[in-house]
């Protein structure tokens, strides 16, 4: 085991409480943080705190000793119609998770040294002050998704918002800080509501009142929007590479046994397309019909997670792949037959792909990830958009011969191996992270 260095050893004894937004995609990067963490200071103490349903599904997965669970009231009724109704469930969030949060932390003992709360809880920022409690902010998303929010009032100064995306969706964006030029409607996402797009930009204009910023980005892939952050907040930015615990491979040993992993273990090398759309917002079902046809009449190797669609789908698909209903997608995306991720570019698959060097089929659907689509394409260009005549496209991707295909191969290839050295041992992971719990100690001696 690696000796514990002076800042993680000085971090020994804090009682850090984690708050997440309760959506999957903010939970797990949490969680992942909070594990990485506990790994490198062992007598850290970490509360995670979630809504009493999330608590249900959380419970039965292993963690490391140092972190316990505690749970507050769900927002709705039930959690799991939030994709039906969005914006109800995250003006709620916003509305209803602060009171029973500030009872919950009163209570803790020992006493909270340090609140780790997801960018959009804001009232957590300002429970924090109130008890002179210092606050991390975390942003489990990339740094250019950031700096679009804390400038969004750019776009108003320069009349693209509000907007016909319409009329004016393909208009190129140049002027945030950090970011590439973007076509505006992958930066505006057509599925937020005017209440939930305020509730957004509330929470990152409260995230100065914070202490600090993590960001769960590697600093070498989006160092221009990293720098253009720490030259307009007057807290510290840490980079702290992609909330993944690779160390989860050996939390089940039985998912060896998975029928899915044994199909994989029977196909050619990089034969096999995977694909997941998100386990929140979706496509139609017409939509997912149209993708089942493209997939048969491609020929191509396929394994498609499709959640409750599962079982009809693999009616329509044709007998070149599997359709299952859930996978670990960690695992699959690092088994050598895996030669492509179509994703809905949420921003940690896209890092799941990114670290195990998988090319990648940019399908976005809403909030960030037509910004997320973006950089696959056009700045990292390790991927190709999905659009237009689809079963051509599709061969062309999964054909190891083609020249272009083999281009965005190589480049997932490097740009690999460029976050491997980032969050290896002496890259800038370890490092921010190393000097974000220096400075928590520090704070508490002051």
């Amino acid at each position: 085991m690696e000796a514990p260095s002076s800042s993680t050893s000085a971090a020994a004894g804090h009682h850090i409480v984690a708050i997440p937004y309760p959506g999957r995609g903010h939970i797990n990067p949490m969680m992942s943080l909070c594990k990485i963490l506990s790994s490198r200071v062992p007598d850290i103490a970490i509360t995670f705190v979630v809504t009493e349903e999330w608590l249900g599904f959380l419970g039965s997965e292993p963690k490391p000793a140092n972190i316990c669970l505690a749970a507050i009231p769900n927002v709705l009724p039930s959690e799991l119609v939030r994709a039906q109704c969005y914006a109800e469930f995250v003006d709620a969030v916003f509305t209803k998770m602060g009171g029973p949060f500030e009872e919950l932390l009163d209570r803790l003992q020992p006493v909270p040294t340090v609140i780790l709360v997801d960018t959009f809880l804001s009232w957590a920022v300002r429970a924090g002050n109130r008890r002179n409690i210092p606050v991390a902010s975390f942003w489990p998303s990339g740094a250019w998704d950031f700096s679009f929010y804390y400038h969004f009032h750019l776009l108003e100064q320069h009349g693209h918002f509000p907007v016909d995306l319409s009329e004016k969706g393909d208009e190129r964006v140049d002027y945030i800080p950090g970011l590439p030029p973007t076509r505006l409607a992958d930066l505006i996402s057509s599925g937020s509501t005017d209440l939930t797009l305020q509730n957004f930009l509330h929470a990152l204009s409260v995230v100065h009142e914070a202490k600090y910023l993590l960001i769960a980005t590697v600093y070498e892939v989006e160092y221009p929007a990293v720098d253009a952050l720490k030259a307009c907040l007057s807290i510290p930015v840490y980079t702290i590479g992609p909330a993944i615990h690779f160390s989860r491979f050996a939390d089940d040993p039985c998912l060896n046994d998975a029928n899915y992993l044994k199909w994989l273990d029977c196909q050619l090398s990089d034969s096999v397309l995977y694909i997941s759309l998100g386990s929140f917002l979706s496509v139609s079902s017409s939509k997912l019909d149209e993708i089942a046809g493209c997939l048969r009449d491609s020929g191509i190797r396929f394994m498609w997670v499709a959640r409750e669609e599962a079982s009809r789908l693999r009616e329509l698909c044709g007998d070149r792949g599997i359709v299952v209903p859930w996978c670990d997608q960690l695992r699959v995306l690092s088994h050598s037959s895996v030669g492509g991720f179509w994703t809905h570019c949420g921003w940690n698959s896209i890092w799941e792909a990114v670290i195990t060097g998988v090319p990648l089929l940019a399908y976005p659907i809403a909030i960030d990830q037509g910004g997320n689509a973006t950089l696959v394409v056009e700045d990292w260009k390790v991927g190709w958009r999905v659009g237009g005549e689809i079963t051509g496209l599709l061969r062309k991707f999964m054909d190891l011969e083609d020249y272009e295909s083999g281009e965005i191969r190589r480049q997932a290839k490097h740009l690999q191996e460029l976050c491997r050295r980032a969050i290896g041992k002496d890259g800038s992971t370890k490092t921010n992270i190393n000097s974000f719990l220096r400075d928590i100690s520090h704070f508490s001696e002051v």
